[in-house]
């Protein structure tokens, strides 16, 4: 079993990772820079490692001492297209990039995961695969890899999967989850409305596409309040609005780009039907003709109930019962290791990494350009990955 006092020893080791990879984020499914941290993190390691052919994955097989099932720890590496302002000594030199959403501490959890369970590898009652994933920002990361085979890395598919995420606005220190539905299912919302255009002072002679534009976007609100179950919530919002040049110029065109989100298959279903009824019945209603397009986003990330409970029990037993939390309510973003748990059973989990400053103001949020992580988050991170594993592992033992 790991201890607290193995996980402590490599906090400062965990925290200059952390450090230097905050320093240099990449973006995307190509992160030569941090594969290549990455890798020299595990050398010396009693790992099978494999890299991706579709990105710059990392998966890393630890082989147990005896027989028995294969768990997976996953960690996603990628960083945000954002300015950083945190005015922290090891904030980001590339310009324009940040790890802004806490992905470099991820990646320092799970390499500090891996050491701890190398170093009990005899005792292991099966295998651990390491899942170190890029393109976790909307650029399909997980679903690479998952087609790349990590969920068969161990020679058979793994029986449970779990992962967690930093967030920069909770209690430091606290992990928070809950079983069910955990995160958001997204897709995303692209609407053309095809009109004809004129002369602003003779809208009688053209076919006014930016009206019907926008009676759609309010209709859409309306829509949500009420086609839908106030249990089983959805929202669309519209971040783009498009049309025209000039003032005086009815344009041809005019559109709008929203994301939706839902916490059920169901609703989420229902929700792109009405959309598209909604946004065609308004065109036709104008006279015009409206092209709906959606873009499938992420499904609903859900947390399997035993595994959830394991969590909570390895948390509370490890770290103690206050250091975990059951969360009232799922939370409205998205997240791609949610196609990890549409394969197989296993828990999300978040971590607050809310510093301290002394102040009641509210701390930035993930994504932001001042967002700000605690390190001293790392070591129980990894400990807790740690923990989860070997206790999935002696639990799927047990009952084969």
């Amino acid at each position: 079993m790991t201890t607290m006092s193995d996980a402590s020893l490599m906090q400062a080791d965990l925290t200059e990772l952390r450090r230097s990879l905050h320093r240099r984020p990449e973006i995307g499914l190509d992160l030569p820079q941090t594969q290549r941290a990455v890798l020299a993190a595990l050398e010396g390691l009693p790992l099978e490692i494999t890299l991706g052919s579709s990105s710059t994955s990392v998966t890393a097989v630890l082989r147990g001492g005896r027989p028995g099932p294969a768990v997976l720890l996953r960690g996603d590496m990628d960083a945000l297209p954002v300015t950083e302002a945190t005015g922290l000594e090891y904030a980001s030199e590339i310009e324009g990039v940040m790890h802004a959403c806490g992905h470099d501490l991820h990646v320092a959890m799970l390499v500090g995961a891996a050491r701890l369970l190398c170093a009990r590898r005899e005792t292991l009652q099966g295998d651990v695969v390491f899942m170190f994933q890029p393109g976790e920002e909307g650029y399909d990361g997980a679903r690479l890899m998952i087609a790349e085979g990590v969920l068969e890395a161990a020679g058979r598919r793994v029986s449970a999967a779990y992962g967690l995420h930093v967030s920069s606005y909770r209690e430091r220190g606290v992990f928070f989850s809950r079983p069910g539905p955990l995160m958001s299912g997204s897709h995303e919302l692209r609407v053309v409305v095809e009109g004809a255009g004129g002369h602003g002072s003779l809208p009688h002679l053209s076919r006014d596409p930016v009206n019907a534009a926008a009676e759609m976007v309010t209709a859409l609100q309306s829509m949500v309040t009420r086609r839908f179950d106030i249990f089983d919530p959805v929202v669309l919002s519209v971040g783009v609005f498009r049309a025209g040049t000039k003032i005086n110029i009815v344009p041809d065109e005019a559109g709008f780009e929203a994301t939706l989100r839902s916490f059920s298959p169901a609703a989420g279903a229902l929700l792109r039907a009405e959309t598209r009824r909604v946004c065609e019945g308004v065109a036709a209603a104008h006279g015009l003709t409206a092209v709906v397009r959606f873009t499938d986003g992420f499904p609903v990330t859900v947390n399997d109930r035993h595994h959830h409970d394991v969590a909570g029990a390895v948390v509370s037993q490890t770290l103690g019962a206050d250091r975990f939390r059951l969360m009232d309510h799922p939370v409205a973003a998205s997240e791609d290791f949610s196609f990890v748990l549409n394969e197989v059973p296993g828990c999300y989990v978040h971590l607050g990494a809310r510093v301290d400053t002394g102040s009641d103001a509210p701390a930035a949020p993930n994504h932001s350009a001042h967002a700000v992580f605690d390190d001293g988050v790392l070591s129980d991170g990894a400990l807790v990955l740690a923990e989860l594993a070997l206790r999935a592992l002696r639990n799927e033992a047990a009952v084969r």
